[in-house]
């Protein structure tokens, strides 16, 4: 069987959130967003092992805490970086040569289903790059930001909605591309803020895997509240 390997960064200070503990270390019921995602993960048997990426300061916490989940295969914690690019290329290095598919998923989507996760590696398997994501709902405006005052901007386009996708997570590539990608993108000195970005600059096609709102990413107080419902509703549903 072809080897699959998941990194998923959790070296953020979320900053967004108005709070002391980095956003991945929130917990939702009872249990941080981080391991509420890799046991998300978890559930596809494809999976050969995990690589989280985390702060310098909590990689020995997290891999204590991680060691107690017995998934029943290989989670390793490493150190991240000072970007989401930086983390996912230090997760990367430690990446087994012999690995088919590289699946990066963020670690504060913790609503990512079975389903999902399986059908963007079908994707990737056929095109070598593939990612999760949905339509844009809204009215997509382009901009450029007044001097004054901050908070205000000038619209300089109208983007037709239906070239828009919202990008999530998971994204799953080749290791062959991956690797490539984030080679040139350092030698280029290049930042992208996901990695179809850097795949893209390849020119290489990406193929959009379609997603769901429920996958959210946590980024804002209200995003927990969400968070919570959506998990209340799954009890539900059971």
């Amino acid at each position: 069987m072809s080897r699959i390997a998941a990194i998923v960064p959790a070296a953020g200070l979320g900053t967004r959130m108005g709070a002391e503990t980095p956003k991945q270390f929130l917990e939702l019921d009872g249990v941080p967003l981080v391991m509420f995602t890799l046991r998300r993960l978890a559930a596809c048997e494809a999976i050969a092992e995990f690589i989280i990426a985390t702060r310098a300061e909590d990689v020995t916490s997290l891999a204590e805490r991680v060691a107690q989940q017995k998934l029943g295969r290989p989670v390793r914690v490493v150190r991240g970086g000072g970007t989401r690019q930086e983390s996912v290329a230090n997760a990367l290095a430690e990446v087994p040569p012999d690995t088919e598919i590289v699946l990066v998923h963020d670690a504060v989507r913790p609503f990512v289903t079975r389903e999902q996760i399986e059908q963007v590696i079908a994707e990737a398997r056929k095109c070598r790059a593939a990612i999760l994501g949905i339509p844009a709902m809204d009215t997509v405006k382009e901009v450029k930001r007044a001097c004054l005052p901050e908070d205000v901007a000038l619209i300089t386009a109208t983007i037709p909605r239906e070239r828009v996708v919202l990008a999530q997570t998971p994204q799953a590539f080749s290791y062959a591309l991956l690797k490539e990608a984030f080679a040139r993108a350092q030698q280029d000195g290049v930042t992208a803020s996901d990695e179809a970005g850097l795949v893209e600059r390849l020119g290489h096609d990406v193929h959009v895997v379609l997603g769901s709102e429920r996958n959210l990413k946590i980024t804002r107080p209200a995003d927990m509240d969400l968070a919570r419902f959506y998990l209340d509703q799954e009890r539900r549903a059971r």
